[in-house]
């Protein structure tokens, strides 16, 4: 396989094209011809899945068992290492079967034995693990996050004709001992969570099941729901030394060097070895939309951009109101909302609603996103920043897994600005404000936050907008927070009557203009108070709009420029023209 992917690579050097027939070939794109002019001995290798299949038993099982025609160059060099650490006699009969390395160095089958996999949402992580399974001699037991990720991925391998068995809370004593016979019976496949494994009679049961492989998959769960609400994730380690397993794999699509460090701390004492694919999603259009009333900004885009789609909500509150607000947007056949607090029976309600729909709308939290994939989503929403870039990427990546063009728009307003205000510039968390308000291509701000390769940008709103500019001859100005049209609309509307609207009639006067523009697309006015009142108070506190002062009866005045923040006497229309002569009145600034 080495020296197929070696003369690949040289192929597509002549050619200068290496990057781009890599991520093709990666994602599962097109080639857009370049196959044709493939010598014959690489040709067969990467698109026939019928060259010599007697010779590539790999191929020969996967397309045998779960129908796959091929086998990307990343999926080939992972599996091969599980399996050729599992074929080393030395590694098995060694104290390494405990996570203790013999010889007390990194050789290379303790490497095989214990990885770190990154590739991104779509590139086939799961038959990573799953071929495997059937191939080991043992069982193998894979840890998911989410109750609907386990019983999303039995109910696939059940499809296709492969036993597995689940183990989970709330479970009889007499489903566990079915479980126990299927698995003694050859079952290889056993699907559970973190938390079901701090039962020790079921730990110490499944000793006794000579488990050839654990992997763990959404790995980064270990580091970012370990420390907080999952403690069961920091257990691991001592799980898998305890069941004495030779082969431990860890799966994720995105990861920063300090979760990777954690992770590696948490299952393999900080000693492991990571497999690294790209980590962009060539087929992700990123953007920004600035917008200060978010919530009237996502009926809007549900309106206009292509579905299915996905609105991320930052709650389970805010996911069932954002919702109700599309449904009345939309029609209430169009929209349902999905978080961790629905009943299992419920949850599966909205999957097979959602599923099969070209045109619906799902409102949902981070719960969502691991527990079920729909290949054919078009467009991800963020109604607020998600905690981390790696979050950030994990739920834009929901879209678009079919390897057609999807979108992924994160809202941005004044107050997400005000709020990051407070987060340490250094931390993990600031990224997604650096990727909001940066003038820079907003894919390699994501990249760089894991530590992942520099990459051609294919589509983000700044690298377009700086295209268009040049083709035009224009100058380009990078986006901020304050190009908000909607903010702007309500500062305009008070430099244009300065001191002559209440806050109250300034609400009534805005809402009328919002609604008389969106009745041709709602049919309705959709406007309310609420939305105008959200504006409003970011533009006070960003100090653009302000009391004019008792002389003007409290009435709202607004500085010209809508970003500008000056000092002001409660007094004063134009308080930078009389500040200095305030101590002649005898009055303080």
């Amino acid at each position: 396989m080495k020296k197929i992917i070696e003369g690949l690579e040289n192929f597509f050097k002549t050619k200068k094209m290496a990057p781009f027939f890599w991520r093709r070939l990666f994602s599962g794109e097109d080639l857009g011809g370049l196959e044709d002019e493939l010598p014959p001995e690489l040709l067969g290798k990467v698109f026939d899945a019928d060259f010599s299949e007697e010779d590539d038993e790999l191929l020969s099982v996967a397309k045998k068992v779960f129908g796959v025609k091929y086998l990307y160059p990343w999926q080939r060099l992972v599996i091969g290492n599980i399996l050729d650490a599992a074929a080393d006699a030395s590694w098995q009969g060694s104290d390494s079967l405990k996570g203790q390395d013999p010889d007390g160095d990194m050789t290379d089958v303790f490497c095989m034995g214990r990885q770190i996999v990154l590739l991104p949402t779509g590139a086939g992580k799961s038959l990573c693990f799953l071929l495997p399974a059937v191939m080991l001699s043992g069982p193998t037991l894979i840890f998911y996050p989410l109750l609907a990720l386990m019983a999303d991925q039995k109910r696939r391998l059940e499809s296709s004709g492969i036993e597995c068995v689940v183990f989970r809370g709330g479970q009889s004593q007499e489903e566990r001992e079915e479980n126990f016979r299927r698995i003694a019976g050859g079952v290889k496949i056993i699907l559970a969570n973190p938390e079901v494994l701090q039962n020790a009679a079921l730990l110490e049961r499944l000793k006794g099941a000579k488990i050839s492989h654990v992997a763990i998959d959404e790995a980064h769960c270990v580091a970012e729901w370990g420390d907080s609400f999952r403690p069961a994730y920091l257990t691991l380690g001592k799980i898998i030394q305890d069941l004495s397993v030779p082969l431990v794999t860890a799966f994720t699509a995105t990861a920063s060097p300090v979760v990777l460090e954690r992770v590696s701390q948490v299952l393999f004492g900080g000693r492991t070895h990571i497999v690294r694919g790209e980590s962009d999603r060539p087929n992700i259009r990123y953007s920004v939309q600035m917008a200060w009333a978010k919530k009237k900004a996502v009926c809007r885009l549900a309106a206009a951009e292509e579905k299915p789609m996905l609105v991320f909500c930052g709650t389970r509150a805010k996911s069932e109101d954002m919702a109700r607000e599309l449904a009345e947007c939309l029609g209430h056949d169009k929209v349902r909302f999905y978080h961790a607090g629905l009943s299992r029976d419920e949850k599966t309600a909205v999957e097979k609603w959602f599923f099969p729909k070209k045109d619906a709308v799902l409102c949902c939290t981070c719960a969502f996103g691991m527990g079920v994939d729909k290949s054919d989503i078009r467009t991800v929403i963020h109604l607020e920043p998600s905690p981390t870039a790696e979050s950030y990427i994990q739920e834009a990546g929901r879209g678009g897994r079919d390897k057609k063009v999807s979108k992924a728009i994160l809202l941005w307003s004044r107050a997400d600005s005000f709020a990051y205000n407070n987060i340490p510039p250094s931390s993990r968390a600031y990224v997604l404000k650096k990727f909001a308000e940066g003038s820079s291509c907003r894919r390699q701000i994501l990249l760089d936050a894991l530590g992942g390769e520099k990459a051609l940008c294919s589509g983000c709103d700044i690298c377009d907008g700086k295209k268009a500019a040049t083709k035009k001859g224009l100058e380009w100005k990078a986006p901020t927070v304050f190009d908000a049209a909607d903010a702007g609309l309500v500062h305009k509307t008070v430099r244009k009557n300065q001191n002559y609207y209440s806050k109250n009639r300034l609400v009534a006067q805005a809402m009328k203009k919002f609604n008389d523009m969106d009745i041709e697309t709602f049919g309705s006015n959709i406007w309310d108070s609420s939305d105008i009142n959200e504006i409003l108070e970011q533009l006070e506190k960003s100090g653009s709009v302000y009391n004019a002062g008792l002389l003007w009866k409290g009435n709202l005045a607004a500085e010209k420029d809508i970003a500008s923040s000056p000092r002001r006497h409660p007094l004063c229309l134009h308080p930078r023209r009389l500040l200095p002569r305030l101590p002649a009145l005898g009055l303080r600034p």
